[in-house]
């Protein structure tokens, strides 16, 4: 396991289901850049129920930043190439939205505009 930090673009809509215990989740897909340019797919599953409602708030191609516990895996394509994948169990997120939140706050703290 490895402690990280993503950011990509969702591709697709979450999704939330129900676990065999009856708990909620909530899975997405996200591209995200590897270092040499290469888009890789990040496959996100989150469990906290204020996780899963910022995902579920967001759409296709919407930027994202999460963070959670990630394990690099391969998977092999229909025409048989092996590639490179990721799975995120997803702690926090972090949205545009999110940021021009926190900015207002901070600036209506301060008294400003």
């Amino acid at each position: 396991m490895i402690d990280a930090l993503t950011a990509g673009r969702l591709y697709g809509a979450p999704k939330q289901g129900t676990g065999k215990t009856g708990d909620s989740y909530t899975t997405a897909k996200v591209k995200v850049m590897a270092g040499n340019g290469d888009t890789l797919l990040c496959n996100v599953i989150a469990f906290d129920e204020k996780v899963q409602a910022a995902l579920l708030a967001l759409d296709d191609g919407d930027s994202v930043a999460m963070s959670g516990s990630l394990t690099p895996k391969v998977y092999q394509d229909k025409a048989g190439d092996v590639r490179p994948t990721l799975d995120l169990v997803c702690h926090a997120v972090l949205t545009p939205y999110n940021v021009q939140r926190k900015h207002q706050a901070v600036n209506d703290s301060n008294g400003r505009d």
